[in-house]
């Protein structure tokens, strides 16, 4: 036996749930199903997946409210949020289920060059065999869905392996899964201890890792992985920018559902405000006006905006990046303090260039806010990050949006919106220490995927 894990409840610090992690031996016998379960898929035409995968958004809609209720114990997240994770997840499957319909490939005239051969290039795409599917604690459905709704798509099997704090909601996920369709030999679910995760990145019998997480675990999934295909949706430190003739008042909305909501605790969230000191005082009066009107606290009532963090340990290194930005010289405008795990909604002023809530990924509900004359100014700051997610701008002015969109070392560009923007059918990653490869339903199956060719 490997030990247990004690799921703790982030709000309340008690107890929920307690339950062994998968044993060596077990992960094995995991794969060897899913190995054999290649054939099955086999069997499996496009039509028949794309049904399955339309049950099981069905079925996440008839279970919506207890499993957003199960994703607010676990994670603390308030109950709203969830709800909307709920959606999304259902949107998701559903674009699975449409997508796995519309994969293809081309053919190709050998005789595009000499000398004339009078052949055809079939290429088509297959499954890559395996995918090890690693998910995190804070979208535990939705991204969930986004790696086994096309991984199943694309005709592979499946190892899911979600964070350990979420091991209930998943395992009601995978229950659904088989429920719509999906043989057991297919998809299976295993929370191995971390001393066998470098064993099960390693396996012969992984062909490909789907992760979302943090930097220093794709360093070592990368390092026992070896020739694997590897997809990585890692970190992000993504700015929001607001430039004389944008909204105020949408950038003010944006910059609190997308840096307040799920307590900070996402990838896209606007994480640095670069405000143009045309606007800087009203937007700020604005911002503040609006933060001081959250509802902080328990994550289960239904106006509540901002709940804890995962745990104890993610509180106490958000609250001592804040005490360390004022050593440094910033000054704190809004908010500040910690309760139990509860971090409350922060705003800093004249943070320093090279504080860590300027160059790191601060997981939690901190924004330093910025003043800029040109942008000029900002973009060499912008990237001078090791993060390259996505990133905001309120302007109504189109070449401000293409220099941006030229220059900033991003994934995305939202205008007219905040960096957390996410469509579920839109290609989503990064660059730099921000990932390899893309999400988004389409383009996640062909990473999955191979080019075969036959030539005939």
């Amino acid at each position: 036996m490997n030990g247990s894990f004690r799921v703790i409840n982030p709000y309340t610090e008690q107890q929920i749930d307690e339950y062994n992690y998968s044993s060596w031996e077990k992960v094995k016998a995991a794969i060897a199903i899913l190995k054999a379960g290649r054939q099955t898929q086999t069997s499996f035409t496009a039509f028949q997946r794309a049904n399955i995968l339309r049950r099981l958004a069905q079925l996440l809609e008839e279970h919506a409210e207890p499993l957003s209720q199960q994703i607010t114990a676990e994670t603390g997240k308030t109950i709203s949020d969830s709800r909307v994770e709920l959606q999304r997840a259902i949107n998701t499957t559903q674009a699975s289920s449409e997508e796995c319909r519309q994969i293809s490939g081309e053919t190709l005239d050998s005789d595009a060059y000499a000398p004339a051969r009078h052949r055809l290039g079939i290429v088509c795409w297959r499954p890559l065999g395996t995918i090890l599917c690693i998910t995190p604690f804070n979208f535990p459905l939705n991204i969930a869905m986004h790696k086994i709704g096309p991984a199943f798509a694309a005709g592979n099997t499946i190892l899911f392996k979600p964070s350990p704090q979420n091991y209930a909601s998943a395992k009601k996920l995978t229950t659904l899964c088989y429920q719509a369709g999906i043989p057991h030999d297919v998809l299976q679910l295993a929370v191995p201890d971390i001393t066998d995760m470098a064993k099960l990145i390693a396996h012969p019998d992984i062909n490909a890792v789907n992760f979302t997480g943090g930097t220093a675990a794709a360093d070592a999934i990368a390092s026992a992985a070896g020739y694997k295909k590897l997809l990585l949706e890692l970190g992000g430190n993504d700015p929001l920018i607001l430039m004389p003739d944008g909204d105020i008042d949408a950038a003010v909305n944006a910059a609190i559902n997308q840096r307040f909501a799920t307590a900070g605790q996402r990838c896209t969230a606007a994480k640095r405000l670069f405000i143009h000191h045309t606007v800087y005082d009203l937007f700020r009066e604005k911002l503040l006006h609006a933060s001081k009107l959250l509802k902080v606290g328990d994550p289960s009532q239904e106006d509540t905006f901002i709940g804890p963090l995962i745990n104890r340990q993610s509180a106490d290194k958000v609250k001592a990046k804040i005490d360390e930005a004022i050593a440094q010289g910033a000054t704190l405008t809004f908010g500040g303090q910690q309760q139990g795990n509860i971090i409350y909604p922060t705003v800093l002023e004249h943070t320093p260039d090279n504080c860590s809530v300027m160059q790191d990924e601060v997981f939690g509900p901190v924004i330093p806010l910025c003043k800029f004359d040109n942008l000029d100014e900002i973009i060499p700051l912008i990237n001078a990050t090791p993060f390259g997610l996505q990133a905001g701008v309120f302007t109504q002015d189109i070449q401000i949006i293409r220099q941006l969109f030229d220059t900033l070392e991003v994934g995305t560009l939202a205008v007219n919106d905040g960096p957390g923007f996410r469509a579920e059918h839109f290609p989503f990653g990064g660059v730099k220490q921000s990932g390899i490869g893309r999400e988004g339903v389409k383009y996640a199956i062909k990473e999955m995927s191979f080019q075969k060719v036959l030539v005939l």
